[in-house]
């Protein structure tokens, strides 16, 4: 897992995986519950895709940290795992996301109901996006945290 090559391998499996899911369900939330038009949405993940290229590889180690954290004091059982990743995609991606629809012109109750929206839908999103996160490394043949 320290060879250059597994390092490289990790940081491109986390930056499609993030790349890919951050578009699809970023554009959901933004036209359907935000309020906001095809063309801000468009704009704002324009803008994203850059960032999470940036912010991919970094938020795959936090999450495998806080992963590592939370298996220390509860070994067995998906839930704790699934807790975990859902703590780790609101703490790590919300204040991102802020920055992003500011930068794009969203006005405070845009970003207050997106990221709000965000929020409650990362009761799924987080989960979900940890095994499409796994699903993406197993493709690259990158390690997967038990």
């Amino acid at each position: 897992m320290f060879s250059p090559e597994s390092r490289l391998r990790s940081a491109v499996a986390d930056t499609v995986a993030m790349v890919i899911y951050c578009f699809i369900t970023g554009m959901l939330i933004e036209i359907l519950l935000s309020g906001m038009s095809f063309q801000q949405s468009l704009s704002s993940l324009l803008v994203s895709i850059p960032v999470n290229i940036v912010i991919a590889w970094p938020y795959g180690l936090y999450r495998d940290r806080i992963l590592r954290l939370s298996q220390r004091y509860v070994t067995h059982g998906t839930w704790v795992k699934n807790l975990a990743d859902l703590f780790a995609y609101v703490s790590f991606q919300s204040p991102v996301y802020v920055a992003i629809l500011w930068f794009i012109g969203a006005n405070p109750q845009q970003i207050v109901a997106a990221v709000t929206s965000n929020v409650l839908i990362s009761m799924v999103m987080g989960v979900a996006y940890g095994y499409f996160l796994d699903y993406c490394r197993r493709l690259f043949r990158v390690a997967v945290p038990g």
